[in-house]
């Protein structure tokens, strides 16, 4: 069994001495999302790269910035910045943001994504609100690593994502801002090659909604610690097969870059809502 909080004790303690205030909520920016934080008053900013053992992102459009932030009154920690599996992380390593959001005092954590659509009422610019993962290999890996063991840690994980109050929450600030938020099955793929299209396929014959590389393992990690968690996915492209147009990194940051207003819109109405 690994203790994340005992083998990154080192980062944990750098990070907390550089914290300028303890806050209840957290959010983590996916592909694309990241202009997020330049949309909110920055009281400070952490940069991944000066924490000890802390991964450098290596992917266009995930800055390594961790941002205390103030908005309206209303202070929170951006996490600017995704660590991917298929970088060449391990699994502990993925969860750094999660474990340190808990130390950090946090009790509500937000996820977001970027994500290829494959239900047919999905298209590129949407919001999904993620109401499941697809998660026995998940569960598996991570109860080897973790030592994910007991009744009380394996609720957790089968019961605890998503939080009631914080999709609650998210559907509120969406119909307020008349933000179109829809909702489905988050299927995660370790990458880095995209889905085939016959893979594609059958995940949509399994109910999935939208394919991805991220978010599952960290929500479910953020639930074991006992943080109530919510996830959302913007459609950037069509997963493979669904469109004949060829699938790019590109086009994930160039569909984030377009719905940044109603992004924005959204956030911040959660955050009046929730903090």
């Amino acid at each position: 069994m690994v203790n994340l909080k005992e083998k990154y004790k080192d980062l944990i303690s750098e990070a907390k001495s550089a914290a300028p205030f303890r806050t209840n909520t957290a959010f983590v920016l996916g592909s694309g999302l990241g202009d997020f934080a330049e949309t909110v008053t920055k009281i400070k900013s952490i940069p991944t790269a000066e924490l000890p053992g802390y991964p450098v992102s290596t992917v266009e459009g995930h800055k390594g910035f961790i941002h205390f932030c103030e908005y309206n009154k209303k202070r929170f920690i951006l996490f600017q910045g995704r660590i991917h599996l298929y970088e060449g992380y391990d699994l502990s390593q993925s969860l750094i943001p999660a474990l340190l959001a808990k130390e950090l005092g946090v009790e509500n954590i937000l996820l977001s994504n970027a994500a290829g659509g494959v239900a047919d009422n999905l298209r590129p610019g949407d919001l999904m609100l993620i109401s499941a993962f697809n998660t026995i290999n998940i569960k598996k890996e991570m109860a080897t690593v973790f030592g994910v063991a007991s009744a009380e840690e394996k609720e957790n994980i089968r019961f605890n994502f998503p939080s009631k109050f914080i999709h609650q929450k998210l559907i509120e600030a969406a119909l307020e801002e008349e933000v179109y938020l829809k909702e489905g099955i988050y299927w995660y793929n370790k990458g880095p090659s995209y889905e085939t299209p016959a893979e594609i396929q059958m995940v949509k014959n399994f109910g999935v909604a939208a394919v991805g590389m991220s978010t599952a393992h960290e929500a479910l990690y953020a639930a074991i610690l006992g943080m109530k968690v919510g996830a959302f996915s913007l459609i950037t492209n069509y997963a493979a097969g669904i469109s004949p147009v060829k699938l790019s990194h590109q086009e994930v940051i160039e569909t984030a870059e377009a719905v940044k207003p109603k992004l924005e819109k959204l956030i911040k109405r959660f955050i009046e809502l929730t903090i």
